[in-house]
């Protein structure tokens, strides 16, 4: 299989398995990225078992309200049953980097929100350790000079992806030369320290719960190693 069917193969595990974790009163979190599109094409058939979605970005809203599926606003909702995402990295212990399609801090707001995160990836994602891809770090724009000089500090190379606003009207910054990152958690909790900062791309302080992985030899379903 290639890369577009493994990615259409774990959206359809993902779908099966919130089918399972979800009634009539439920609201879907759903990401953003190519293979979270997938999932929002395959779930559509399936629209009247679920009371609406909310999004994490504009993008996934349109594709969403394309398919006749109900988007909702994070704060006109008490709660979120299941948030369904791709990932730019993942390791063994479900410990993520994401933003490769800059809507991370939304991504990270339906993260903290949900019951129950899914990760959905094909098998070049998986990594023995994070960093090899580089990590987005999202801005306020005055500031971006000045994280940029904070994180060459941490031993980062950042970038500034230019030509590219965030949902937010953010700027991202994206961080090479970080690999390989030993502890995930100290380094998102240091960046997110730098004033200016609004997020970054690490999902290690609140990982994955579930990670469904495509694979050539079908879907591997992994949950966190301590």
């Amino acid at each position: 299989m290639d890369q577009n069917q493994l990615k259409q193969a774990v959206a359809q595990a993902a779908v099966d398995y919130t089918l399972t974790r979800i009634d009539d009163s439920s609201i879907i979190g759903i990401g953003t990225g190519s293979t979270a599109n997938f999932f929002i094409d395959l779930i559509a058939a399936h629209k009247n078992r679920f009371q609406g979605t909310v999004a994490s970005s504009e993008g996934s809203a349109e594709r969403l309200l394309s398919h006749g599926i109900k988007v909702f606003e994070l704060n006109a909702v008490s709660q979120v049953d299941i948030y369904i995402d791709g990932a730019d990295e993942a390791n063994e212990r479900l410990e993520l980097i994401k933003g490769g399609g800059a809507a991370l801090t939304r991504e990270k707001i339906v993260t903290a929100v949900a019951n129950e995160f899914v990760c959905i990836a094909d098998e070049s994602k998986w990594v023995d350790f994070l960093g090899t891809f580089p990590l987005p770090v999202e801005v306020i724009p005055m500031a971006r000079s000045y994280v940029a000089r904070e994180l060459v500090k941490l031993g980062g190379d950042p970038v500034w992806r230019e030509n590219v606003t965030t949902d937010n009207g953010n700027l991202i910054l994206d961080v090479h030369g970080l690999y390989p990152i030993d502890s995930a958690c100290a380094l998102e909790e240091q960046i997110n320290q730098i004033t200016g900062v609004v997020t970054n791309g690490l999902f290690a302080v609140k990982p994955a719960d579930i990670l469904f992985l495509a694979t050539q030899k079908g879907i591997l379903t992994k949950t966190a190693k301590v």
